[in-house]
Parts: C-alpha cells; sequence; structure tokens
C-alpha cells in the first residue's frame, strides 16, 4: 500500500494514474471523504468532471448538522471567512409567520451557515488537497475499470485534458460520489428503488433587501396571489440570504405529490414569486442567471450501498434526508464513515478480510440513518396527502411547543443521550423504526 507522504514531499506527480482510493466526484461527499482519507496518509485521488468554481443547485442553506462537520474537519465557519451564519427557521404557513431557533445541544452546534455552492464545493476541495489528497479537474469519470479474473473494480476509466483522451485510473477502492447521476452506480447494476420517495427542487438567486436575513425561510403553502384568496400550488418554498447582497430563492415538490410529473416548475417558481410582496426584489429585472434544477434523491433510493471494491456516498447512494430535503449533511457524514471503513480494510491484506471491513460500511450506514429515514418516508407520504397538509399546517404551527419538537425531528438534531423529552422520544421512534 502506498502512502501520501511522498505527495506531500514532493516525489509524487498530480497526473500519477494509480492511489491507494479513488474517489469520483468533487462535492461535499467526496471531498469529505477524501480528506478524511487522506490525513490518515493514504494516497486519493480525487476526480472532479468539472472546473472550479462551478455550480451547483441547491439552497446553499446549512443545519446546525452539516456545521458540525465543518467544524470537525477544522473548517473556519466564521463570518471572516465568508460565511453568514443563521439562527433558526422561519416557517410560514396557513396564514402564521413562526420563527424557531436552532436547539440548544450538547451533540450540535447551535447555529447553521450560508454560502454559496459555487464557492463552498470548492473550498471543501481544496481543504482535501491541503490534507494531501490529489485533485484532477475536468476528469469526466466513464466507468468502472474491472479485475477480468474477478469482475472487482480496480479503479475507473475517464476522459481527460483538453483533448478528452481516455485514461485509467487504478485503486483497491473507489468511492462514487458523483451525485444524483450516480454513473459509477448505475454501471454496477444498482438501479434507484421506486420504493423510495425522490424530490425536485428548482431554484434562481435575486437581488434582494433580505440578503442578510438570519434566518432560513421555509413556505409551507406557496399561494399564486393574495394568500386564501387565490389558487394554492403545489410543493414548498424557500428563500435563504446569502449574505451577499443576493436571496437563493427556490421550492420543491416530492414525488408522493399527485403533481409531481404534470408540473412545469420553472413556471411554477415565477407564479409563486410574483405573488410576493414587490419590495423583496424577486422580480425578472433582479434576477441573477437562469432557473436551475435537480433531482433529490432521498431515503436510500439506491443500494446496496457497496458492491464490488465501491462504496457509495452522498446523493449517489440516495442519502437526502426525506423530511427536509437536506444533503450536505449527510454527503459528508457518510463520506467521514467510509474513510473510516476504508482505512481499516486498507490496512488488512487483500482478500476476505479486507473484504469483511468494507462490507461492515453498508451496516453502519443502515445503524446510523435507516430507523431515521423510515420515519422520513411515512412522513412524506402523509404530507403527500393535500388534507393532511393542510391539517397540519393549520393545526400545528399555532403550537410553538409542537413545532420545537417537529423542528427536530425534521432537522435531525437531538441529543443520542440524555436530552429532553422530546430528544428521548426522537430518539426511541428511530431505534423502534426498521432500518432497512
Amino acid at each position: 500500500m502506498t502512502t501520501g507522504m511522498t505527495e506531500r514531499d514532493g516525489a509524487r506527480t498530480d497526473d500519477r494514474p494509480d492511489a491507494d482510493v479513488i474517489v469520483v466526484g468533487a462535492g461535499p461527499g467526496g471531498s469529505a471523504t477524501a480528506y478524511h482519507l487522506a490525513r490518515t496518509g493514504l494516497d486519493v485521488l480525487l476526480l472532479e468532471k468539472s472546473t472550479f468554481p462551478r455550480e451547483k443547485v441547491c439552497g446553499d442553506g446549512l443545519t446546525p448538522r452539516a456545521v458540525r462537520s465543518l467544524v470537525e474537519m477544522g473548517i473556519d465557519t466564521s463570518a471572516e471567512a465568508g460565511w453568514l451564519r443563521n439562527r433558526g427557521l422561519r416557517i410560514i404557513g396557513g396564514g402564521l409567520r413562526l420563527e424557531l431557533p436552532w436547539p440548544e445541544l450538547a451533540s450540535w452546534p447551535d447555529y447553521g451557515l450560508v454560502r454559496p455552492r459555487a464557492d463552498f464545493d470548492e473550498m471543501l476541495a481544496r481543504h482535501a488537497v491541503k490534507a494531501g489528497a490529489r485533485l484532477r479537474e475536468g476528469t469526466t469519470v466513464t466507468g468502472p475499470l474491472r479485475d477480468d479474473r474477478t469482475g472487482r473494480v480496480v479503479g475507473v476509466t475517464a476522459r481527460a485534458g483538453v483533448d478528452r483522451a481516455p485514461v485509467d485510473f487504478r485503486a483497491p477502492v473507489v468511492v462514487a460520489a458523483d451525485g444524483n447521476s450516480a454513473r459509477i452506480a448505475l454501471a454496477l447494476g444498482i438501479r434507484r428503488r421506486e420504493d423510495r420517495p425522490l424530490g425536485v427542487a428548482v431554484r434562481r438567486y435575486y437581488r434582494s433587501p433580505r440578503s442578510g436575513d438570519d434566518f432560513l425561510e421555509s413556505h409551507l403553502e406557496l399561494w399564486e396571489g393574495p394568500p386564501r384568496q387565490s389558487r394554492l400550488l403545489p410543493g414548498y418554498g424557500w428563500i435563504f440570504g446569502m449574505g451577499d447582497g443576493t436571496s437563493n430563492v427556490g421550492l420543491g415538490m416530492l414525488n408522493t405529490t399527485s403533481a409531481f410529473q404534470n408540473t412545469d416548475y420553472r413556471d411554477l417558481l415565477h407564479r409563486w414569486l410574483a405573488a410576493l410582496p414587490p419590495e423583496w426584489g424577486y422580480a425578472e429585472e433582479n434576477a441573477l442567471g437562469p432557473v436551475r434544477g435537480s433531482a433529490l434523491p432521498m431515503a436510500f433510493n439506491r443500494t446496496p450501498h457497496y458492491q464490488d471494491g465501491v462504496l457509495l456516498v452522498g446523493d449517489a447512494g440516495g442519502m437526502v434526508n426525506p423530511f427536509n430535503g437536506e444533503g450536505i449533511a449527510y454527503a459528508m457524514e457518510s463520506g467521514r464513515i467510509a474513510a473510516e471503513a476504508i482505512v481499516l480494510a486498507l490496512a488488512r491484506g487483500s482478500g476476505p478480510a479486507r473484504e469483511r471491513a468494507l462490507e461492515r460500511y453498508p451496516e453502519i450506514i443502515r445503524e446510523t440513518y435507516g430507523g431515521y429515514y423510515t420515519l422520513g418516508r411515512l412522513f412524506v407520504q402523509l404530507i403527500g396527502n393535500p388534507t393532511v397538509m393542510g391539517l397540519g399546517t393549520r393545526y400545528g404551527l399555532p403550537r410553538p411547543m409542537l413545532m420545537r419538537f417537529v423542528l427536530k425531528i425534521m432537522a435531525n438534531l437531538t441529543d443520542p443521550r440524555g436530552g429532553d423529552a422530546s430528544d428521548r422520544l426522537i430518539n426511541a421512534l428511530t431505534r423502534l423504526a426498521p432500518t432497512t
């Protein structure tokens, strides 16, 4: 087994095609995986099809769960480092406006963050490089490279450079962190599970006086005109101030909703924004760039998470939280878990012992998220019914204590030991729910 030490000593060049671990995709999941692996001295090759900076469709808001992963990686989350902090979640619906501060817990920070993905992803990738990972941008992975005798994946094939020349990269372990496209997983025959929820989200940036808002804002109802006097549109919306004179404004919808396949999402966004107060600035003349959309693969909608030497991380493994559509936290966390499994595996000789260590990864992922995602699947089935959603908005929002409980379960923020009664209840429900 090689190590990353010779790379840092200057004896290994960045274009070396072999490594201890290949990570495909330099989003939050891939960069977190590469960072944690490189810190142990492993030689990690991080392959990214785009060149930084690059766009990603996202709300750009990070809950305290994601903040914890950043803090654990030693990333400066201060305002001076380019972050905008937020104090909690503002929920608007049923004619009410409710501000819920992030809970004060021993296990999680008490603040969230906002940062554009075009900047955030590059910062994470460069952080992995500082830890010793080798980053190759402009490298499009086209599929897994298999051993002719065993069928095991021993690397990836790709096209790289200005001339897009084919090149093979080899490593005993590959991490697929290639997002919802899941090209590696599909090449291995790992298909999307139709029994798991899928979301679609669209967003756009606007110049806005609300840019400095220190609450993430969620709209449970989208009205085409004045509330209660016009048509109620499908889906939910968000408004996140970016702190740079702009807002990230978007909406999402789940496939448990009847309108999922029959909606023009860009038109839906325009109609909702046209009904918002004009002084907020969400009009065409203030728009920056086009409306962009993406799928949200939720609740383990692609399994198994390990097969033939390949580990699936983040969106590639369908790890978006079905309660709130958050993916960044789970991408970074699963990246750390994958790195821990790989380090233990590569400390063993090749063969059954190494395989057992790698096969532990999907077990840990199920133990960590399985029960919670089962509850999430039940939740999205319920809110897909407009009657249930309407009752929840009408009778739930006026009860702050209930909504604080809802915030904890939706953001997956509890103290695992001790905590208050709501923590104990949520933890008990998560443990009792099936993990598959």
